[in-house]
């Protein structure tokens, strides 16, 4: 007998219906949607579900509240698969907490994002921080202070804007090609990429349904070659766009979970995702191969350096090593996120300091806080540097030969950050 389906949204596909549970657990976040705009990160359940959320009146937050823990308790009731169990459990877990918090609850702030997301923030020892710099110091030797020198540097590696289309296609093209590769495709997947402004991110997957999303390149500040490096991998191949397709494919449409037909910002869910995101990169710009890329979109993007052959080369290299540094400097963005909403520290105390200790530049300090600030992001932060070592620890579990599969089980599988944890613990292979 075929399996029943339904229309998901848009019109042009179907879905399986969903049981109880995922329902429940689709209207729960839909509902939440409505309090908290921008909570629904991308929806292609069925439309059904979506059309009658839409005509309701707005539920109470106290309503939500209730209806989250009569959810949690028939998880536990309802649902045998124990993956299953776990991500869902985590996932209406932090919607109560939303809910809650609109219904009046007041947690402190690291209390909100460990709610959140399932794994507490750790704020980072200041020692870490210097020692990076002092690593860039050595790279980058010369007078004047650390950042002016560090900014000098990145300057020559500017993409001009009216290339950037053309140059990320590309690259997005070749990352496309080694993940196929690797992990391979689901049928009909696609990307596009569109140049954006006036936004806290630098880069956005908006994933659409039906194997297809948009790749959103954010040009309020400048985008240099390495970045867009990072970036493309991270949003695209084989970062959130095959991700999210993948889990649409093997998931909704393969193993009938639809609560896997929406996408939910925080929730513990980013933490896997934003891992798996920042992680991916090794298998389509591994360390060895990235001078090589780098050199590729010098000339490309037609920048001075690509003529001088050796300069480029000796460029692209000490890019390549001062990478895993400025990684590391990057997570002054968890304690300026600390500072400012759990120790209270003012707007301007908080900018000073990432200037000074995370060695920015004015203007890209200031984009990063405007994303520590922002109402719906503030906690977010978090899940970039606490979801990619949670994984890091998890794939050097095993030798390198079967790292990428291990990888690929975040395409297939429910795996929370709990779930990763317990196999941390217990030494589980990746063929478990």
């Amino acid at each position: 007998m075929t399996a029943e389906t339904t229309a998901a949204v848009g019109g042009r596909r179907r879905v399986p219906v969903p049981d109880r549970v995922a329902r429940d657990y689709l209207v729960l976040a839909l509902r939440l949607d409505q309090h908290i705009p921008g909570l629904v990160d991308g929806y292609f359940g069925p439309a059904d579900i979506k059309a009658q959320v839409d005509i309701e009146q707005l539920r109470p937050p106290s309503a939500l509240v209730a209806d989250a823990s009569e959810l949690l308790r028939r998880i536990d009731a309802d649902v045998p698969e124990s993956d299953r169990r776990s991500w869902l459990t985590g996932q209406v877990t932090a919607l109560r907490t939303h809910a809650e918090g609109l219904a009046g609850s007041d947690l402190p702030y690291v209390e909100l994002a460990t709610r959140s997301f399932a794994w507490t923030p750790v704020r980072r020892d200041p020692a870490v921080f210097e020692q990076a710099a002092a690593e860039i110091d050595r790279l980058l030797p010369g007078p004047g202070p650390l950042a002016d020198r560090l900014a000098a540097f990145n300057d020559g590696f500017i993409l001009p804007v009216d290339r950037l289309t053309a140059i990320a296609d590309w690259l997005v093209g070749l990352f496309r090609e080694r993940a196929a590769t690797t992990f391979g495709l689901p049928d009909d997947e696609a990307i596009r990429i569109k140049l954006v402004r006036n936004q806290p991110w630098t880069g956005y997957n908006w994933y659409e349904g039906g194997r297809r999303s948009r790749f959103d390149l954010n040009t309020d500040l400048p985008v240099r070659a390495a970045e867009l490096l990072r970036v493309a991998a991270h949003e695209a191949y084989p970062g959130h766009h095959l991700e999210h397709a993948w889990r649409e494919a093997e998931l909704v449409d393969g193993r009938r979970r639809l609560e896997a037909g929406i996408l939910l910002i925080n929730t513990p869910e980013c933490l896997i995702s934003e891992g798996l995101a920042d992680l991916g990169h090794q298998f389509v710009s591994p360390e060895a191969d990235e001078a090589d890329l780098l050199i590729e979109l010098y000339g490309r993007a037609g920048l001075a350096i690509a003529v001088d052959a050796e300069a480029a080369r000796d460029a692209a290299a000490r890019t390549v090593a001062l990478a895993p540094h400025l990684r590391r400097l990057s997570e002054a963005r968890v304690n300026a996120a600390l500072m400012r909403h759990a120790d209270g520290a003012s707007h301007e105390a908080v900018l000073a300091w990432l200037e000074r200790v995370g060695r920015y530049a004015p203007a890209t300090a200031a984009k990063r806080l405007e994303f520590i600030e922002h109402p719906l992001w503030r906690t977010y932060v978090f899940v970039y540097h606490e979801g990619e070592a949670l994984l890091r620890r998890w794939m050097d579990g095993v030798p390198d030969m079967e790292r990428a599969a291990r990888f690929e089980r975040l395409f297939h599988e429910q795996l929370a950050p709990a779930t990763i944890a317990t196999e941390l613990e217990t030494g589980a292979r990746a063929t478990s």
